[in-house]
């Protein structure tokens, strides 16, 4: 079989798309989220679909938690861990004990990342540091490799009187 030149630059696409997914994972680290809670939204004999409410302690920043809400697909292909995941998501972050900063933060830093479909998809919790606020700034998105989303949630928590957040 003879791979034309269009389908030779749709296999490098590809192969390119797949590298970049995997690079992705390497660089940012895997988030470790603990279920708070979930609901059902849509009944299906093998599993239903349910948005589920995750929090995810901010690594390098003490006293700092996010909490994500994300829809899960159910059914089979969730369960066997092969579904896509839609891609909306919402967040909030606070302060839910004494901030300690033990090294200086980069201005901006992909904090958590968590698969959202076997490949393609990621939700991405990244920190940006307001320094001008002294505000810790956190968004959350997803991307697809393929055409990548628009769709995110952003919540801020600023530094309480006395605490600067050191940069690096």
């Amino acid at each position: 079989m003879k791979i034309v030149p269009h389908c030779a630059r749709a296999a490098r696409a590809v192969t390119f798309a797949t590298s970049a997914a995997f690079a992705t994972f390497a660089s940012a680290p895997l988030a470790h989220a603990e279920e708070v809670a979930s609901v059902n939204t849509n009944f299906h004999i093998t599993g239903s679909d349910r948005v589920v409410v995750e929090a995810y302690d901010d690594p390098a920043v003490q006293g700092v938690t996010c909490y994500v809400s994300r829809a899960r697909t159910g059914g089979i292909k969730g369960t066997l861990g092969i579904a896509e995941d839609p891609t909306e998501a919402s967040i909030a972050c606070r302060q839910v004990g004494a901030i300690k900063i033990p090294e200086p933060l980069r201005q901006q830093a992909d904090v958590f990342t968590e698969r959202m479909s076997l490949i393609f998809k990621t939700l991405h919790v990244v920190r940006v540091v307001d320094t001008k606020r002294n505000t810790l700034v956190y968004m959350t998105y997803s991307d697809r490799v393929t055409t990548g989303s628009a769709k995110n949630s952003v919540t801020a928590v600023p530094m309480p009187a006395g605490t600067t957040i050191p940069v690096r």
